[in-house]
């Protein structure tokens, strides 16, 4: 599910700041305000909404492509230098989630301000799978679909360490999360970016 949201969210985002040419500013004001609204149900639920979830899921993963192309290519800080002010920004929330809580766990989350820790570590989450996405296919030089595959392979030994090592679970979580994110992206440009970009 989660790349599935992420697919859409690299192509939606696209779709605003490239397909519309409305810039990457104005596609993020558009998908800022999708947004917070979805969020604002979300916090507001009284119980868990898949509908709701997965409605800001998609939101973070529509504004964060929109932040990273942002960083990248309108201030022109370099997918390193942009990744690095991410990673910064994604270790220094769950540093402060950890130190209040005590722990990265997110099931179950019953309390808003460590769901909003979750959430904001999910927009830069996204944001820097965005950006080591981008780093991929127009850094490196890999096709759309090499990138996807890299990203997926990088999941799948994920996968493989739950299942058959004691590597701390909530590691691998994190982990795997930031990695659907370019999985998401590199597959979304796979199947909308000219076919020149395909092999």
């Amino acid at each position: 599910m989660k790349i599935v949201a992420t697919t859409l969210g690299e192509t939606l985002g696209d779709f605003f700041g490239q397909t519309l040419d409305l810039g990457y500013l104005a596609g993020i004001g558009i998908t800022l305000v999708f947004f917070l609204i979805t969020l604002y149900f979300q916090l507001s639920a009284k119980r868990y909404i898949p509908d709701f979830f997965w409605l800001v899921i998609i939101g973070t993963t529509t504004l964060r492509t929109e932040i990273s192309d942002f960083i990248d290519r309108s201030l022109h800080l370099g997918y390193a230098s942009g990744s690095f002010v991410l990673v910064f920004f994604l270790l220094l929330t769950l540093y402060l989630w950890h130190k209040k809580y005590g722990n990265l766990e997110v099931s179950p989350i019953f309390e808003k301000q460590k769901e909003i820790y979750f959430w904001v570590a999910v927009l830069f989450s996204n944001s820097l799978g965005t950006a080591f996405g981008d780093y991929l296919n127009d850094g490196l030089g890999f096709s759309y679909l090499i990138g996807a595959l890299i990203t997926l392979s990088v999941i799948v030994v994920v996968v493989l360490l739950h299942s058959y090592t004691k590597i701390n679970h909530i590691l691998l979580f994190w982990v795997a999360f930031v990695f659907t994110r370019p999985f998401g992206a590199t597959f979304g440009d796979f199947l909308t970016k000219p076919l020149g970009r395909w092999t």
